[in-house]
C-alpha cells in the first residue's frame, strides 16, 4: 500500500487540504496525512511537492489516432474545405502514421494527465498501439458508409475489426461502436450496427451536426457540403434527416460529437434519452464553426481533443484554457470547475468507469498538479490549475505510476 500526501486534493465534496490518499490499484481511504500515516506504519509514504493537487486522472473522450502524422497537410478555417483535404490526403496520412507516431501522441496525452482516453478507429491500424498504452482505452471501431449497396461488405469489414478488438478486451481496452455520422452512414447500416451494439451491450459514439454546411445538406439537401458529397461521391440525397437519426439512438445512451448545430428541441430530445457531448472547441474553431452554448445544455458535457487532423496537439490543458476562453459568460470559478468535472467525473460516467473521482473504491487513478505558488484562496484552484499547467507532475494508473 502506498500513501500520497499532497497540499490538496480534488474530491467531488471540493478540495481538501493537507490530505492524504491511502491506494493500492485502489482507493482505500482518504484522510489527514497525519492520521493516515500512524494508522498505516508500513505502507509506502510519498510527499508531493508544495502546491501539488491530487486531481482523478483525466479523460479526454474523443481522439482520432489514426491522423497523427498530420502537420501541414491539411487545409483550416472551414469545415467543407477541411473535408476534401481529408479525403485527399487520406491514404498519405494514414500510411506515414507510424506505430511509433500513434504511441507519441498516447504519451503527450499522457504527459497531460490523460489516464483514459476515447479512439475512434476508422480502419483498425491504432489497435495495437492502443491495446499496447498505459492508459485505459475505450476503442471505438467505427463505420462509414452512405451507399446502401456496399452495406454488407462495409457490415462485415466492421464485424471483423470489432471481433479482432474483442479479443484485446480487459479491464484497460473496452470494445466499442461509432458511427461516422448523419450525413455518412446510411439508415439502413446504422440501424444494423446500433442494434449489435444494443445486442452486445456497447458503448456507442457519433459526430452530430459539427458543421453549418451539415446542417445545410441534412436539413435542405443544398450547401457547400451537399455539392461535394454530389460531386466525390455521386450522392443525391441526404442518407438520414437529422430527426430520424437522433431517435435511431433511442434506448441507447450515445457519447454525441460536437452537436454545434443542434437546435434547441434537438438537445432536449438528447437529454430526455440521456445521451451526452464531446465538446472539441479547438477543432470547432479550426474548422470554422460555431461555439458550442454549454450554457444551455442539459446533457453531459465532456471537453475532449479531438485528433490531430483538426488540432495542433493532444494536450488536454490546452483544450481547457480555449474552452476558458471560447466561453466567455459567466462566472471564472463556476466555469472552470466546470470544465474539470467534464473531463473526470463527468466522463467518467459517460464511458461507464470506476475511475473520474477521488472516493473509496474508485481505481487509483491520479494526475498531480503543482501549482506555481500558493493560491490566495481555495476557490481558485480550478481556474489556477487550468492557466498555468501544461504537463502534471505525476500519473498514477491503476495504482502504478506512469510519470
Amino acid at each position: 500500500m502506498r500513501i500520497l500526501v499532497a497540499d490538496y486534493i480534488y474530491t467531488p465534496s471540493g478540495y481538501l487540504q493537507n490530505s492524504a490518499i491511502l491506494f493500492n490499484d485502489k482507493i482505500l481511504e482518504i484522510e489527514k496525512s497525519e492520521m493516515l500515516i500512524k494508522k498505516y506504519p508500513d505502507a509506502i509514504v510519498e510527499f508531493l511537492e508544495p502546491h501539488s493537487v491530487i486531481y482523478p486522472g483525466f479523460i479526454n473522450t474523443h481522439v482520432h489516432l489514426e491522423f497523427s502524422a498530420n502537420k501541414t497537410q491539411l487545409k483550416y478555417g472551414n469545415f467543407t474545405k477541411w473535408l476534401k483535404s481529408v479525403i485527399q490526403n487520406r491514404v498519405e496520412l494514414m500510411s506515414d502514421c507510424s506505430d511509433e507516431t500513434m504511441r507519441q501522441a498516447c504519451h503527450e496525452m499522457l504527459k497531460s494527465g490523460i489516464t483514459t482516453f476515447g479512439a475512434i478507429s476508422s480502419n483498425g491500424i491504432d489497435m495495437q498501439v492502443c491495446k499496447e498504452a498505459p492508459q485505459r482505452v475505450v476503442f471505438f471501431n467505427e463505420v462509414i458508409g452512405s451507399n446502401e449497396d456496399f452495406n454488407e461488405n462495409i457490415y462485415s469489414d466492421f464485424i471483423h475489426r470489432f471481433d479482432a478488438s474483442n479479443t484485446c478486451k480487459s479491464d484497460t481496452f473496452i470494445p466499442a461502436v461509432a458511427l461516422h455520422s448523419p450525413y455518412s452512414v446510411n439508415k439502413s447500416l446504422a440501424k444494423k450496427v446500433i442494434n449489435f451494439a444494443k445486442k452486445s451491450n456497447l458503448l456507442i459514439t457519433s459526430h452530430l451536426l459539427e458543421s453549418k454546411s451539415e446542417r445545410e445538406w441534412l436539413d435542405s439537401e443544398n450547401g457547400e457540403l451537399g455539392d461535394f458529397l454530389k460531386e466525390s461521391f455521386g450522392a443525391i440525397k441526404p442518407t438520414n434527416n437529422i430527426d430520424e437519426y437522433i431517435h435511431l439512438f433511442n434506448e441507447i445512451k450515445t457519447h454525441f460529437v460536437h452537436a454545434v448545430y443542434a437546435t434547441k428541441d434537438e438537445l432536449n430530445i438528447l437529454y430526455a434519452q440521456g445521451h451526452s457531448i464531446a465538446h472539441c472547441p479547438r477543432s470547432n474553431r479550426l474548422l470554422g464553426c460555431d461555439r458550442l452554448e454549454i450554457e444551455n445544455i442539459k446533457c453531459p458535457i465532456s471537453v475532449a481533443t479531438d485528433g490531430l487532423s483538426s488540432n495542433w496537439n493532444l494536450n488536454i490543458f490546452d483544450e481547457l484554457r480555449a474552452a476558458l476562453m471560447m466561453h466567455n459568460k459567466g462566472d471564472l470559478e463556476l466555469l472552470s470547475n466546470y470544465l474539470i468535472k467534464s473531463i473526470t467525473s463527468n466522463a467518467a460516467e459517460i464511458f461507464n468507469l470506476n475511475c473520474g473521482t477521488v472516493e473509496i473504491d474508485k481505481d487509483a487513478d491520479f494526475a498531480i498538479v503543482k501549482l506555481p505558488n500558493e493560491p490566495s484562496s481555495i476557490n481558485e484552484i480550478g481556474y489556477l490549475t487550468i492557466l498555468h499547467t501544461k504537463n502534471v507532475s505525476r500519473v498514477y494508473i491503476s495504482g502504478e505510476r506512469y510519470v
